[in-house]
């Protein structure tokens, strides 16, 4: 081969390898994952679920149970999920181990390895009630899980978790002083240390949300909603923080560090905001709802990390998918959703340069359309064919 013809050749060869990388960085994945609740009597089937979450490129899915409709469908996506034991569960599991190997062998076992069950949860914030009945059993049904799972050859594919609302915490700030409530140290302590031998994260729901709702007058909204603001320093660490999550996640850090962990991570397994709410629930608005999830997801992709630890990137589930008609409480509890359960969008979010161009903005992508479907299926289809043919071009043009 000539020098012309080399030279040439590897121009042509970077071009295609440079729009090869570019095309699968268009293509990449939220590094977010979302709730996926289903407390309503009006959403889609979850096939169109399905193809919703792949063209937001969401490939994280937390549920509230093990439905098999939900599993089913999303065989062979690829998209990860943590699937979750019910409160309701966690006495028989804890006194029949019996019951927990049943509930893998029903619920997990018969799905793995098509759909990607990376998690189950056992209990959600059980501490937040007066059950010490239930308390008590927590740990139990979670070693009862983990067993089951190990004797079923899933032990090194599935963790266990349980998740806990943020309240568990009796001092949250500065976020040093981050500690854990005295009359939960019993069962918490435990449980940290099963997280440490099993490698398994500890999850908390919280919602910065519920701190400006009860005091607007002292509590930034700025500061809740990731927005420039002058931020808040810790006496203790001289670490500076600019909104309330990233606070809240280092208390928790903190809490763990107390009772001898620091071996344990932490995830956030929901955060969100609601885009209505009751008269009284100060800034449940559209403007604020959209605001947080979008400055949230743009930090998310930004791989950012917390003051405390700013090389571990932050692992947050938004809350929530779908707007859920017949949850209780008030109406702030009916509308966290980013879309509502025709398919709509509920407002638009801008979630950074992870997301492919705008694809998660709702008002690009609405899978609920023909015309929106046929968009979706020409861009994966025409993805695929410039690879192949870039890839082609490459082979030949390594064997001339």
């Amino acid at each position: 081969m000539g020098l012309r013809h080399r030279a040439s050749s590897l121009r042509l060869l970077s071009l295609a390898l440079g729009l090869a990388v570019l095309l699968v960085s268009v293509s990449a994945q939220q590094k977010f994952g979302i709730n996926y609740g289903q407390i309503a009597n009006d959403l889609p089937d979850p096939t169109r679920v399905a193809g919703l979450l792949q063209s937001m490129n969401v490939n994280k899915v937390k549920l509230y149970d093990a439905d098999p409709r939900v599993l089913t469908a999303f065989a062979n996506t690829g998209v990860e999920f943590i699937i979750a034991v019910g409160n309701e569960n966690l006495q028989t599991m804890a006194a029949s181990p019996a019951a927990a190997r049943q509930w893998v062998a029903t619920h997990v076992q018969p799905y793995i390895p098509a759909t990607r069950i990376t998690c189950v949860t056992v209990g959600n914030e059980v501490f937040s009630s007066n059950d010490t009945v239930m308390m008590s059993s927590l740990l139990p049904a979670m070693k009862a899980v983990y067993a089951a799972l190990g004797d079923l050859g899933l032990g090194t594919q599935v963790t266990v978790s349980s998740a806990h609302s943020v309240n568990v915490l009796a001092t949250s700030f500065p976020p040093s002083s981050g500690a854990f409530r005295e009359d939960l140290a019993e069962y918490i302590q435990p449980i940290l240390d099963f997280h440490g031998q099993t490698g398994s994260p500890f999850l908390i729901n919280a919602y910065p949300f519920f701190a400006y709702k009860a005091n607007p007058g002292s509590v930034s909204l700025p500061y809740v909603l990731f927005e420039p603001n002058p931020g808040v320093r810790d006496p203790n660490t001289n670490l500076s923080y600019d909104n309330m999550l990233y606070a809240q996640i280092d208390a928790v850090y903190a809490a763990m560090k107390a009772m001898g962990h620091t071996d344990v991570g932490v995830r956030i397994s929901e955060t969100g905001w609601p885009s209505k709410g009751d008269d009284d629930e100060t800034g449940a608005t559209v403007q604020n709802a959209a605001a947080y999830n979008g400055n949230l997801m743009q930090r998310i992709a930004m791989n950012q990390g917390t003051p405390l630890k700013p090389n571990v990137p932050i692992d947050v589930y938004v809350f929530a998918l779908f707007n859920e008609d017949m949850k209780p409480g008030p109406a702030s509890e009916r509308n966290y959703g980013l879309f509502y359960p025709n398919g709509s969008p509920v407002y638009a979010i801008n979630a950074g340069s992870g997301s492919g161009g705008g694809s998660l903005n709702p008002y690009y992508t609405s899978m609920f359309s023909s015309s929106s479907k046929l968009a979706v299926s020409t861009t994966f289809l025409t993805e695929r064919v410039i690879l192949l043919l870039l890839l082609q071009a490459i082979v030949i043009l390594l064997q001339s």
